[in-house]
């Protein structure tokens, strides 16, 4: 599985504002390294349904959300058909993993010191979910303004086929 989630006004986004993906765009080109040793990439999402989420442990919509993904990677962790992935926007591997620690996070995340991964999806918020088809195709996104619970995103990896 994969998540990507972003959210609006936790962190200062001073970066000039630019079109975000939506649903019916195609993911883009990108390679991260998880935790767990996998790496996850467009490549490797083909055939299978993805969530990808951004975030950082520093914003409070992210730390809202991260438990419901962590609910839904609970639901779908044996499904090799379902790739849910955390993607870290500007926090690097110690800040994460403590968190992850703390807060019994067991979701496979990539964290990335910068922004170069995220701003292939979006230019700013945070938390950002993007779920996407077999086909490489965005079906859904949210962001900090529409953070989805836990039956939405069930129901929407649930209903690709």
């Amino acid at each position: 599985m994969v998540f990507v989630c972003t959210s609006q006004g936790c962190i200062s986004d001073d970066e000039p504002q630019g079109i975000a993906l939506s649903p019916g765009d195609s993911l883009p080109s990108f390679s991260v390294v998880c935790s767990d040793g996998a790496t996850i990439s467009t490549e490797s999402l083909k055939g299978k349904k993805s969530m990808i989420v951004f975030f950082n442990t520093s914003c409070s919509d992210c730390r809202q959300e991260l438990p419901v993904v962590q609910q839904v990677w609970e639901t779908f962790k044996n499904d090799p058909e379902v790739v849910i992935i955390a993607i870290s926007r500007e926090e690097g591997p110690e800040s994460v993993a403590k968190y992850w620690e703390e807060n019994n996070l067991t979701i496979p995340y990539s964290a990335q010191t910068t922004r170069e991964v995220y701003s292939l999806f979006a230019p700013s918020v945070i938390p950002r979910i993007f779920i996407s088809n077999p086909q490489g195709v965005i079906t859904f996104t949210s962001g900090d303004s529409d953070m989805p619970d836990y039956s939405l995103l069930v129901d929407t990896l649930n209903s690709i086929n």
